[in-house]
């Protein structure tokens, strides 16, 4: 669950934050959770982390300065990951939220339907434009990390 958290707000400080926000909130409703209760807390950590990029929340801004690559090597694949990281923070909240449930969390479409609280067919819709954004972004592909 705190990778989930760290996806979403790309700081492990706020993920730790939103993490024990959300797990505070289930723990108020605990005993009238049913079946495994991954899902729901799951739901609620997106729910919070989405409130509060509502009231922007954040104070503080990734920088795009990154290190220049190095090339084919253990620190090559960093840059990359770091390439890759920063993509999927220019994606839009919402988009980031399925691509981070759908393909770091091994949710399936439906799962992240309901941990969104939202349609199988906005998952799929949200998850096609953000991977066509990914596809898109120019500095996956310039710098190589695109395969």
């Amino acid at each position: 669950m705190l990778r989930t958290a760290f996806l979403l707000t790309r700081d492990r400080g706020h993920a730790e934050d939103l993490l024990q926000t959300s797990l505070a909130r289930a723990w108020r409703v605990w005993r009238r959770v049913q079946g495994d209760p991954e899902p729901y807390v799951r739901r609620i950590i997106v729910n919070t982390y989405a409130t509060w990029w509502r009231r922007k929340w954040r104070a503080e801004q990734p920088t795009d300065v990154l290190p220049e690559p190095v090339g084919a090597s253990p620190e090559a694949d960093v840059d990359q990951r770091e390439w890759l990281w920063q993509a999927l923070g220019r994606l839009p909240r919402r988009q980031r939220a399925v691509v981070v449930l759908r393909f770091y969390e091994d949710l399936t479409e439906a799962q992240a339907a309901h941990a969104l609280g939202v349609s199988v067919g906005t998952v799929k819709s949200q998850t096609s434009k953000a991977l066509a954004r990914l596809r898109l972004d120019d500095t996956i592909t310039r710098e190589g990390v695109r395969r």
